[in-house]
């Protein structure tokens, strides 16, 4: 999530909820409740769009402090009602209120600091699914898979619930338990996953585990140069950190001497995108395109480029590993390395996740995250939904993990194996 606190925005946010109250009253308050009411609200002079009609607003409030039989909610709450359905009524998922407590597990997740069972999801053709369970997880040692629907949350249906109203259900206390319904490839299972802190990896140099003559396991051991002179890098998150931990993995490359380097996306949920884009310069010259922000209405799109360290010469072979857990960030940078000639990507089509999202305090204690803009590839291609499909379609299957065998890295070392 590409995430700022902009003070004008913050601003046009507040005047936004203010106007609900005071064009509620000056559209249609007849009545003396509507006009008692309206002593009672705040702001009352921030902002006055011209073209809207709050009069059924302030109807429905006082029919409902009137004549509703049930356990009645704090006006407070009810704004923060009004809010959510409004944000409802944009049909985005990852345009969400956060009310006071919701806020508070926002920023405590983007911080990298809270428990659960470590996964990230997302909504995709109207499905609550998992994006992709974090590396290390407790989700992942259950055998959560990318792309596994969501169907129940203990004992809540999941069907029209948001992202992060699934969130709320599915964290809590490390220690605790909580129970996943779900399906793959249209078959229903469940899993009992006890949560747990958990820690966001970022980025590992890797080998792969390579059979000896006597049956048993080796590896190379401090370095991510494999036994064939090939050079893994895992990136598993775009995080604050990310850009400079990338760059050690990427002096460690250098040092070992190889020219034939894989990175590693799948799974990989992604984050910032300032993070990508850093990542994405030092393999393309300066002035490259990165990625397009389509904010539409109008307003001219801003172009990511590269800062041009492109510290490799075209003796370079990079090959990148993407899956359907490969997601935001991952999918800029796939696709900057691609669409620039840069790279050949090997695995599974993306997850489509190309919009961005700012983070906008409302109140000290409520936010608002607002998708702003899409993303699109350098060459315009939009990354929503449709996701970037790779050069070379390569399945993973439940037979193959089971077996711990990974065509897909295997694929990649083939092509690398054949370049000079």
């Amino acid at each position: 999530m590409h995430q700022s606190n902009k003070a004008s925005v913050a601003v046009i946010a507040l005047a936004a909820v203010a106007v609900s109250f005071v064009l509620g009253f000056r559209s249609g308050a007849t009545s003396a409740a509507q006009q008692s009411l309206a002593a009672t609200v705040a702001n009352q002079a921030a902002g006055k769009p011209s073209s809207v009609d709050f009069a059924p607003f302030w109807k429905a409030w006082n029919i409902i402090n009137e004549k509703y039989a049930g356990t009645s909610t704090s006006d407070q709450d009810k704004v923060y009602g009004a809010i959510e359905g409004m944000t409802a009524s944009l049909g985005d998922p990852y345009t969400v209120f956060f009310p006071p407590a919701e806020s508070k597990m926002f920023a405590s997740e983007i911080a990298g600091n809270f428990e659960g069972v470590g996964m990230e999801i997302g909504i995709k053709d109207g499905r609550l699914v998992v994006v992709s369970p974090i590396k290390g997880s407790p989700a992942e040692a259950a055998g959560v898979k990318a792309g596994d629907a969501i169907a129940r949350i203990d004992e809540t249906d999941a069907a029209g619930l948001s992202t992060d109203q699934a969130v709320q259900l599915i964290r809590g206390k490390s220690g605790t338990k909580v129970r996943l319904g779900l399906a793959r490839d249209g078959k229903p299972f469940s899993v009992t996953i006890v949560r747990a802190k958990i820690d966001l990896p970022t980025v590992r140099t890797a080998v792969k585990q390579e059979a000896s003559s006597a049956g048993s396991t080796t590896a190379d051991s401090g370095t991510g140069l494999r036994k064939d002179g090939i050079f893994v890098i895992s990136l598993f998150s775009f995080s604050e950190n990310s850009a400079n931990l990338f760059r050690e993995a990427l002096r460690e490359f250098v040092k070992s001497g190889s020219h034939k380097l894989v990175i590693d996306l799948r799974g990989n949920p992604g984050g910032y995108l300032e993070a990508a884009v850093d990542m994405a310069s030092w393999f393309l010259p300066d002035g490259a395109i990165v990625v397009h922000e389509s904010f539409g209405k109008g307003v001219p799109e801003q172009v990511y480029r590269s800062k041009g360290y492109n510290i490799f010469t075209d003796k370079l072979k990079l090959v990148v590993l993407v899956d359907g857990g490969s997601a935001s960030a991952s999918e800029i940078l796939a696709g900057a390395l691609s669409e620039n000639g840069r790279a050949i990507l090997v695995g599974a089509k993306t997850f489509g996740k190309g919009s961005v999202q700012e983070l906008v305090n409302l109140t000290p204690d409520t936010s608002l995250k607002v998708t702003i803009a899409k993303w699109l590839t350098p060459k315009g291609n939009s990354i929503s939904k449709q996701g970037i499909t790779p050069d070379y379609m390569v399945p993973m299957t439940e037979a193959d993990a089971r077996a711990e065998r990974d065509p897909q890295m295997d694929k990649a070392v083939e092509l690398l194996s054949k370049l000079p």
